[in-house]
């Protein structure tokens, strides 16, 4: 038989060999990576020098040497240590010298041997050895294994291509279970140290076991190995077909006088980007790209890419621009009719128009809108976009971390896209349209990298007009687009990006804007969302101010909206149900759509006893008015501080704690007040956290009123910053402050004095009922804050200064945003 891995003949000899003569001691030859059973005829090569010299001295054949695996095959010069124990006695057959002096020898293998020591170890090894007995018990489960390895064997052969047919029939003749584990043995292609193994098992049965567990495991491979063979060779056949069908076609088509699709394709993409009219380096991409296209098959992956990068570039409005309305009065009409006041917005879009007007070349602004939730930001923008007749473009940043996702993909990944800025442009269809920018001050960073830093690009009017996206990687002029930003807070905007905007401050809404707001736009736009649009139902004046005063509280609109969004529904359930709807909603019947009021005073009963004062906060929703309490008890020089406070709130409390103390004896206070007493100062809602220094004056407020037993007047507010020298520094927000108090039904504010010129924002109906007191000190601040007897009445108190209206931009809104829990804003004292 031909073994066709080495071209030899190997085969199985049926020659009773376990008669013959082992010598005691014989010449040991190492073998590499092959091991070598009794009873089967094998070759192997010969090169290492001790090796040949052991081929040498034995002589010619019928001699007798033995054979042991190394463990190592790398090794070159093993030592004894290095040769498995166990190895096989051969019978030389034949030998055949190489020109390289390399002998092949053909051996016959006799029996298992064991090597017990060595008595030669140069040139070659000479050892003492034991031929092994093999241990076989006939049973039936022992014939059922052999009968079941000769079924595994034969099935075997038929997958192995090298291996011919014949060795099925031989396993079948041989009837020694331990002559047919040897012949199976010899003929797998597994590691060495299995193969080892079978050799110096010597209980047959247990061969056959793992026999059995090989020929499992290599059957199974083969057959996964022939699986994926057959649908390779199914996907060569159809793609040959698919090719020769291609052909064909080609040809018919030309002989019809047809082109091919891929020509048509070709020349439609030639079309597209001389149409395009694209600068001079996207046209000589596109040209690039567009050989690599004619050069690349269809049945390319490559294919692909390029065609879609292509399809991006011929569909950019690289030259298309909408032509913008420079009629200053109809932006102005069209800008009224969409928003109720906002006056410095709409100065500044008016401005622009002037200008670009009287310089058509100039540069778009880049606008930021910050303001409290629900107060137009987004909806302004879209307003922006029909005044000036330009498209428009909305992209939310919020919770963006991916700076590709403003850059775009490069083209080395799987599925790339260009950047959100290049898709907005593409959906615009024009290269000047006006893209807002949703909130960006909730932009993120991670390992992908920072948005923020790559809108420093886009936001800039110096660089934008060479935007490179990274999937495009060829310029874009941005310069022409109108970009707006959106933000609540302006602290987690990085400086950076910041300085490159314009910010525009759209703060609260008073009572009366939202009244009107109410009439002008939300009372009709709900009726039409919920099918009321054909029923004349009126919502009075007085209506409409009694949800805004008692069922919300914000500096926005989107609670209004959703209250008279839950009246239309009701109504409209009503309607379906076969009522008639009413033709007014009175202030009475608003319980019934709406349920008892949310909101009301309090002011004046949290206020009734020592040691309460009012304060006013700050919040990213607009302002809010806060109660600082103080209550003391026995103890020992302790103040202690909850309600979710920040350390410089804390801060602020210890300030004004040393300033009771040291002016004591002045204030009618026993000096020694605190030997014997601990001050425990709470400001309620503790779930929301607070921080900020303009709590100082309500603080005092309140440990003044507690230690001196004076209430604090129940309709009074007051915000500001203390020093240790009493002196009241100014603080943010004022108008966010005084809008909350007017909300809660104050009148009367304390303010820093250095905070007059900070209320030009007012509206002339808020400054007109609302009166602030303005102080430099604290003194100046307690003695307008509390009453000097129980009894005494709003009318004894000291008079009001009027509101007065100058101009500084609040400087505490910079630090006012730092989130509490979710849902819930932290409070800006």
């Amino acid at each position: 038989m031909t073994d066709r891995s080495t071209g030899e003949k190997r085969f199985e000899t049926e020659e009773d060999l376990s008669q013959a003569e082992i010598p005691d001691i014989l010449p040991v030859l190492p073998l590499r990576g092959i091991v070598i059973f009794p009873s089967q005829v094998h070759p192997f090569l010969v090169s290492r020098a001790s090796s040949l010299k052991l081929i040498e001295e034995v002589g010619g054949a019928q001699q007798i040497i033995g054979l042991t695996a190394q463990k190592n095959p790398e090794e070159e010069n093993p030592h004894p240590e290095a040769l498995h124990v166990r190895g096989t006695a051969v019978r030389i057959l034949k030998m055949l010298k190489y020109p390289d002096q390399s002998v092949r020898v053909l051996v016959q293998g006799l029996a298992r041997i064991e090597l017990k020591d060595f008595v030669q170890r140069e040139p070659y090894f000479t050892a003492h050895v034991e031929r092994l007995e093999e241990i076989y018990k006939p049973e039936r489960e022992a014939e059922a294994l052999q009968a079941n390895l000769v079924s595994q064997f034969s099935k075997f052969v038929s997958l192995v291509p090298y291996l011919p047919d014949e060795l099925q029939v031989m396993a079948m003749q041989v009837r020694d279970p331990s002559r047919l584990t040897d012949l199976v043995a010899s003929y797998l292609k597994v590691a060495v140290e299995e193969l080892q193994d079978l050799l110096a098992t010597l209980e047959v049965r247990s061969r056959l076991e793992k026999l059995i567990v090989i020929l499992s495991r290599e059957i199974e491979l083969l057959e996964l190995g022939h699986k994926i063979q057959s649908q390779v060779q199914s996907e060569l056949n159809k793609n040959q077909r698919e090719y020769y069908l291609r052909q064909q076609l080609k040809a018919i088509q030309k002989e019809l006088g047809e082109g091919d699709a891929r020509s048509s394709e070709i020349e439609d993409l030639e079309k597209k980007i001389e149409a395009a009219k694209m600068p001079e380096d996207a046209r000589k991409a596109a040209d690039k790209e567009l050989e690599r296209l004619r050069m690349i098959p269809p049945e390319s992956a490559e294919h692909t890419v390029v065609r879609t990068y292509l399809d991006w570039l011929v569909s950019l409005p690289w030259g298309l621009s909408t032509e913008d309305n420079l009629d200053i009065g109809n932006a102005r009409k069209v800008l009224d009719e969409d928003h109720y006041d906002l006056e410095k917005v709409k100065e500044r879009i008016l401005e622009f128009l002037a200008v670009r007007k009287l310089k058509a070349d100039t540069k778009g602004p880049i606008l930021c809108f910050v303001g409290p939730p629900g107060t137009g930001k987004t909806s302004l923008g879209r307003s922006i976009a029909r005044a000036l007749g330009r498209k428009f473009v909305r992209l939310s940043l919020g919770g963006i971390r991916d700076e590709a996702e403003i850059r775009g993909h490069r083209r080395t990944y799987i599925g790339s896209l260009p950047g959100r800025i290049v898709q907005g442009l593409r959906n615009a269809g024009s290269n000047n349209p006006l893209f807002i920018l949703d909130e960006v001050d909730k932009l993120g960073a991670d390992f992908r990298g920072d948005p923020a830093s790559a809108l420093l690009e886009v936001l800039d009017p110096e660089q934008n007009h060479a935007f490179v996206d990274h999937y495009l990687d060829v310029p874009f002029d941005l310069s022409k687009v109108l970009f707006v930003t959106t933000a609540n807070v302006l602290d987690t905007i990085p400086p950076a990006l910041r300085d490159r905007m314009e910010v525009l401050e759209l703060l609260g809404y008073t009572e009366e804007e939202k009244l009107e707001i109410a009439q002008r736009h939300l009372v009709r736009k709900e009726m039409e969302e919920n099918g009321l649009g054909g029923i004349e139902i009126e919502f009075p004046r007085e209506t409409v101010a009694e949800i805004i005063r008692n069922h919300t509280r914000e500096a926005g609109l989107r609670n209004l909206e959703r209250e008279f969004a839950r009246v239309c529904r009701k109504i409209a359930r009503s309607v379906t149900e076969g009522e008639t709807p009413p033709a007014k909603i009175t202030p009475e019947m608003l319980k019934r759509y709406l349920g008892s009021p949310k909101f009301f005073s309090e002011v004046a009963e949290r206020t009734n006893e020592p040691g309460v004062a009012t304060g006013l906060a700050w919040t990213p929703n607009g302002g809010d008015i806060i109660f600082i309490e103080s209550t003391r008890m026995s103890g020992q020089k302790g103040l202690t501080l909850t309600g979710s406070l920040g350390d410089v709130m804390k801060e602020s409390a210890q300030a004004a704690m040393s300033y009771i103390r040291s002016h004591a004896e002045r204030m009618g206070i026993a000096p020694d007040f605190f030997e014997k007493t601990d001050i425990h100062v709470h400001v309620p809602a503790g779930g929301i956290p607070k921080d900020g220094p303009s709590a100082g004056v309500s603080i005092a407020a309140s440990l003044s009123s507690l230690l001196t037993g004076r209430p604090v007047r129940s309709d009074v507010a007051m915000t500001g910053e203390i020093t240790l020298r009493g002196k009241v520094l100014p603080v943010g927000g004022i108008k966010e402050k005084v809008l909350a108090a007017r909300r809660a039904g104050i009148k009367t504010v304390i303010l820093p004095r250095r905070n007059e010129s900070d209320l030009e924002d007012i509206p002339p109906e808020v400054r007109a009922e609302m009166e602030a007191i303005f102080v430099d000190t604290v003194d100046e601040a307690l003695s307008h804050a509390l009453r000097d007897a129980p009894a005494q009445t709003p009318a004894d108190e000291p008079a009001p200064t009027p509101l007065i209206m100058e101009t500084q931009v609040p400087d505490e809104q910079a630090a006012a945003g730092k989130a509490g829990r979710p849902g819930r804003p932290a409070l800006r004292q």
